[in-house]
């Protein structure tokens, strides 16, 4: 089958061109997309390169603190410069792939291809992401992330829409990222999980990866953290509290058998990584504020 390959000048002109053609693939790393073409498990009518438009690339620190991250800003750039405000999400950024794919690939991409196994897609929900979306026809929209995901591999993007930017508030706790497979990087999660805390409010995010037919925010267990979390005494944790965390955060996961793992396996791995991630981001926030 013929594949038409769209090379628009600019973002409006690629906002007009998949208004004309909605069924167009959208690419700018092809790190996903290149895999299904060349499995031959995916063949679009059209590609749309996005790689002419260069604002896509570009970091935006708005008034309100916030970090604007534009959909084709590569793994590398966050590990590299946003460590320390995106620290979720730097972690995750480092077990994708290889440093090549890294190199090209982008959060853009991992919402645009909506895996319910795509690294970014715990740490976007811990820490309350919004992402961007914009068509030629009603402009811009921006979509909790919570509202993004919808099925697998399908997301609320409507078909003449393109994904500008995820918005993501600076990091004011610890914040980590876990997942098991068979190697750190360069793998598909077998699940994953991550955590933020949320000190200036108080509050817990949580999300869950390659466990459902979506990512997953495990409500029960950041609510149930953040209510019995010792902030203002910032003493250990117990035992009790650990593994009660870990238990809700396995019960919201919808996990399936497959050729990765049993749906038992990933809620007893999910239970241990709660406990984990809660474990390292709580070492780290009572050294904080020791430090402070």
């Amino acid at each position: 089958m013929a594949m038409d390959f769209l090379h628009p000048a600019s973002w409006a002109d690629a906002l007009a061109l998949k208004a004309e053609r909605p069924e167009a693939v959208p690419i700018q790393g092809g790190t996903d997309v290149m895999v299904e073409l060349n499995f031959d498990r995916h063949r679009p009518g059209a590609l749309l390169d996005l790689n002419p438009c260069r604002e896509l690339f570009q970091v935006e620190e708005q008034a309100d603190g916030r970090i604007r991250l534009g959909s084709g800003v590569p793994y590398v750039k966050i590990i590299n410069r946003y460590s320390d405000r995106l620290p979720g999400l730097a972690q995750a950024s480092r077990t994708v792939g290889s440093p090549q794919i890294r190199n090209r690939g982008t959060v853009g991409g991992n919402l645009g291809g909506c895996s319910p196994a795509g690294d970014a897609h715990p740490a976007l929900l811990a820490t309350n992401a919004v992402v961007e979306v914009e068509s030629a026809a009603r402009g811009t929209r921006m979509i909790d992330i919570d509202d993004f995901y919808v099925w697998v591999k399908k997301s609320s993007l409507e078909p003449d829409e393109l994904i500008r930017a995820i918005w993501l508030k600076p990091a004011t706790g610890p914040q980590y990222f876990s997942k098991v497979g068979t190697r750190n990087a360069m793998v598909i999660a077998v699940c994953s999980f991550g955590i933020a805390l949320h000190a200036d409010t108080k509050t817990v995010g949580a999300g869950i990866g390659s466990a459902g037919p979506t990512p997953i925010r495990p409500v029960e267990a950041q609510d149930f953290l953040a209510a019995n979390l010792p902030w203002d005494n910032a003493t250990p944790l117990s035992e009790d509290l650990q593994r009660e965390f870990g238990a809700l955060a396995a019960a919201a996961a919808k996990p399936i058998d497959d050729v990765r793992g049993t749906a038992d396996y990933r809620k007893h791995a999910l239970s241990v990584m709660a406990r984990r991630t809660l474990g390292w981001a709580w070492n780290d926030y009572i050294a904080e504020r020791r430090a402070a």
